[in-house]
């Protein structure tokens, strides 16, 4: 409780010193500082919990079905697949000139030179 006391001020410290300044915005009492930590530990942090020193994240890269198999593949199916993924995005259907085409029903410069020879 001392902690979140403490990381309370000084959040509420740190705002009053610079927000208002920065931004014109209000200065805060320290229940509205306890309640924008609580709020952004929240929404990008976590109140603990885990082994000291490990990160939040860490098991979801251990995890990882699809890092295990790009670990497992060799050199050549690599390059296999970046060159299946440059085909696709490259000539398929999220190609920057099929997609010009569908939404404008319009030729590209490419086209249009291609049309006068």
């Amino acid at each position: 409780m001392l902690v979140i006391t403490g990381f309370s001020a000084i959040v509420m410290v740190l705002w009053n010193l610079l927000i208002p300044q920065l931004f014109g915005l209000k200065f805060i009492n320290f229940w509205q500082a306890l309640g924008l930590f609580a709020l952004t530990r929240i929404l990008f942090g976590h109140f603990g919990g885990g082994k000291p020193g490990e990160r939040p994240g860490n098991d979801l890269r251990r995890n990882n079905h699809i890092r295990e198999k790009w670990l497992e593949m060799t050199d050549e199916e690599r390059k296999d697949f970046f060159n299946r993924r440059n085909d696709f995005f490259r000539d398929g259907p999220f190609s920057r000139e099929d997609f010009w085409k569908r939404k404008t029903n319009r030729t590209t410069p490419d086209d249009a030179a291609e049309g006068e020879q």
